[in-house]
């Protein structure tokens, strides 16, 4: 810890927080799901997300004595934390994407590193700069495939499967956790845009967005 400069970022003034998605809502409309709806998108705003870079061995075990659980065993594959809150992707060979709830990431990582001591590693906490949405419903996979040239096909996309993805002419981290649902990881840069596209592309669906 002590070659690391840390700080906590999250204010104790009384500053209303606002997600990446925030503009987008106000501009766009985010009209609530109805019972035509065949997809459904929700913002799971304000989670903590880290990137750890290391070597897999020693961030495993550190990840294991910290959260319960390891990295995960595959590359572009997802570990959860027996409740479900908390996964961990790998994103390459010596990369990995941690996500947990909000509130948690700061003193997450500051066990992170104490479990680490002198190991040569790096943790970065990308909250702010980051989101994550969920797609569910009946027509969210025809939806992935008229945004993304990804085989999204259960044979070729299963259960705890993610990758980096080319989407809608930008790119993010497509994620399934689980059968009847789907994750996109994405860049605050580019929420609004996707956002939208999203909307257009799921028209025809009904989208329904949950706040």
């Amino acid at each position: 810890m002590s070659n690391a400069a840390t700080f906590d970022t999250r204010t104790e003034a009384n500053i209303p927080g606002e997600t990446p998605l925030a503009y987008s809502y106000h501009r766009s409309g985010a009209t609530a799901p109805s019972a035509k709806s065949r997809v459904v998108l929700r913002e799971r705003a304000f989670l903590g997300h880290l990137v750890l870079r290391g070597g897999a061995i020693v961030l495993d075990e550190a990840v294991r004595a910290v959260l319960g659980f390891g990295l995960p065993a595959r590359p572009n594959t997802l570990a959860h934390s027996e409740d479900g809150e908390r996964s961990i992707q790998c994103l390459s060979p010596d990369e990995w994407l941690l996500i947990v709830p909000g509130g948690e990431e700061f003193e997450l990582e500051g066990a992170l590193r104490n479990a680490l001591g002198d190991a040569h590693y790096a943790i970065v906490n990308v909250s702010g700069g980051q989101t994550l949405l969920e797609l569910s419903g009946e027509k969210a996979r025809e939806l992935l495939m008229k945004s993304t040239p990804s085989d999204v096909h259960p044979e070729a996309f299963p259960v705890g499967k993610g990758v980096s993805a080319v989407f809608a002419k930008s790119s993010l981290i497509l994620r399934r956790p689980t059968e009847t649902r789907w994750e996109l990881v994405i860049r605050r840069s580019f929420a609004d845009y996707l956002y939208r596209w999203l909307l257009d592309a799921g028209e025809e669906y009904a989208i329904g967005v949950e706040a």
